[in-house]
């Protein structure tokens, strides 16, 4: 599920929302718009050392080649200044002339593949995979006729299961997003109430201070704009441009809650058969599609390219982990609900067929009815010496309880993943007193490693950009930092990067601020204990893997030559 995250949220019925974030002007503060890249020990902030990085691998007299990274998002935005020059293309595929000329498949694939559209359009919302779930198994395991149902859950009692699971959480969402929906528009209603208030004033925390409110609804209004004020992006706006910037985030949350509840949650919606065309319960389907990168909604995708390999142009300073060295491949899966378990399986196959050496996959999902497909897939990446770099998602849940496909573990009781190709990612912020992002999933099993993802600034459409927060941030973070890694020592192997950031994380002890009763510090939360530090990483892999593959191979070529002597 590509997840909204613009460090905004809502309680329910209250309509009350809070921004985790820094005071500063963004558009001022160019400290806060590379902070992801901070070296550690000197800063005592979490960033992952990607300048000194660079510094260590060319200081070993290393040259690196490019490193091709396939984003498997909601779309690219590839003519963005500060990714253009970045983006993959495929160097034996003739642009826009209607043909397949690397007989791959897919047609003028210059710079990826769509799997959510065709010639008649483009798939923006769909179903939440729970709602797919209910729609599909209600009649089986509660239809008319008892007796038939249960014969039904007795002989299918893994899909019975997963009905089970997907109804419950289908009601509780549904109910949600309704709720929220009406939530947020009586709070799209006090806008005109909030500028009253500042009263010609720009929006800050002094202006705040001063006003008295006469009415209930301007009590409620000041409550709204109180904290509002940790929000960098709305933080010294005058009035008028408080509220042209308070109703474009009014109208992101109204689209986005308007759609989970009258189309995400909606038993009776299904833009699939219509836009995309393919047999969608043939999962040896493989020819469906567009070379629309873009797509209707590429805000996050183009924000997670960004991450990985964005390019500082004009007066932007922001820069991905990767930009010396990666390209950018656009693989169009995720929709504005849940991704599709064969779009899934088709995008990593894709990628990898076509020389993607990192897969980037910031999405997820309760449940997933064609996991055993996808994992054919991910097996298919491991024996092509691919990594798949997955975030751990964002419902501050132990992912060992409460799964978040598509995951490497087979069964959450295993000790070990099925998998050697596979790192799942958390998400970390700034401040080394409360490390974990309060979203970010964990477990000391499953996730792997932590890494940057909230007040993570980077791309967006149309030449922008903005600051977004979520694991689907904190991936990319370590998809780029791979690339690195990979870039300057191409014979890594999946396994060793994945070593590289695990043993070299910045531990900390600090309270991991866990939900509920649980108790824990920051390093039992994932197998890292810590946060990535990219430069640690390059010099672990350089010392471990890269110099004793280089002796290795130095002693089998004067035995070869001793043999022929």
């Amino acid at each position: 599920m590509k997840k909204l995250f613009i460090a905004t949220y809502f309680l329910l019925g209250i309509g009350v929302f809070a921004q985790e974030a820094s005071v500063q002007d963004p558009l001022k503060d160019k400290d806060l718009m590379t902070w992801y890249h901070k070296d550690f020990a000197s800063s005592k902030v979490y960033g992952v050392n990607t300048d000194n990085a660079y510094k260590y691998l060319e200081s070993k007299g290393l040259k690196p080649k490019s490193v091709v990274v396939a984003v498997l998002d909601s779309g690219v935005e590839v003519d963005h200044p500060g990714l253009k020059n970045n983006m993959w293309k495929n160097p034996n595929e003739v642009p826009n002339n209607g043909k397949d000329d690397d007989g791959n498949g897919y047609i003028d694939d210059v710079h990826g593949w769509n799997f959510m559209g065709s010639a008649k359009g483009d798939i923006d919302v769909d179903n939440m995979e729970v709602t797919r779930v209910v729609k599909k198994y209600k009649s089986v395991f509660e239809g008319e006729n008892s007796a038939e149902n249960k014969a039904n859950q007795a002989k299918m009692p893994e899909e019975f299961a997963m009905y089970m699971q997907s109804k419950e959480i289908f009601n509780k969402k549904s109910m949600e997003a309704r709720q929220q929906y009406q939530s947020i528009q009586m709070v799209n209603q006090f806008i005109p109430v909030m500028v009253k208030l500042l009263n010609g004033k720009p929006f800050t925390q002094e202006t705040l201070e001063a006003i008295k409110p006469a009415t209930q609804q301007e009590a409620i209004a000041l409550n709204v704009m109180g904290n509002m004020v940790n929000d960098p992006e709305a933080v010294g706006k005058s009035p008028e441009d408080f509220q042209k910037y308070m109703e474009e985030e009014m109208k992101t949350y109204l689209d986005y809650y308007g759609q989970q509840a009258t189309q995400q949650y909606n038993l009776d919606f299904d833009p699939r058969a219509e836009l995309v065309g393919d047999n969608y319960d043939d999962y040896t389907e493989k020819h469906y599609g567009n070379n629309n990168y873009e797509g209707p909604d590429a805000g996050h995708g183009t924000h997670v390219a960004g991450i990985i390999a964005g390019l500082p142009q004009g007066e932007e300073v922001q820069y991905g982990v990767a930009h010396k060295v990666a390209k950018i491949m656009a693989v169009r899966t995720v929709p504005n609900g849940d991704e599709r378990d064969k779009d899934v399986a088709n995008s990593i196959r894709y990628a990898v067929d076509n020389g993607a050496k990192i897969l980037n996959m910031s999405f997820g999902k309760p449940v997933s009815p064609g996991k055993k497909v996808v994992w054919d897939a991910f097996r298919y990446a491991e024996k092509k010496g691919v990594l798949l770099v997955k975030a751990a998602g964002n419902d501050n849940e132990d992912i060992q309880n409460s799964v978040h496909y598509p995951t490497n573990f087979k069964d959450p009781a295993d000790d070990k993943p099925f998998l050697k190709n596979m790192i799942v990612v958390g998400a970390s912020t700034k401040d080394a007193e409360t490390l974990r992002a309060g979203f970010s999933n964990f477990n000391s099993k499953m996730v792997d490693v932590f890494a940057p993802g909230q007040q993570i600034y980077s791309t967006v459409p149309d030449a922008k950009y903005k600051y977004e927060q979520g694991t689907s941030m904190a991936s990319p973070v370590v998809a780029g930092a791979a690339a690195v890694l990979l870039a300057y020592m191409p014979e890594l192997k999946p396994e060793q990067i994945i070593e590289a950031l695990v043993k070299t994380s910045n531990k900390s002890t600090v309270d991991a601020a866990l939900p509920g009763d649980l108790k824990a510090t920051f390093d039992t939360i994932s197998r890292a204990g810590g946060v990535i530090d990219v430069r640690k990483a390059a010099e672990y892999a350089y010392t471990n893997f890269y110099t004793s593959s280089k002796t290795a191979t130095s002693k089998t070529k004067k035995q070869g030559r001793k043999a022929i002597k």
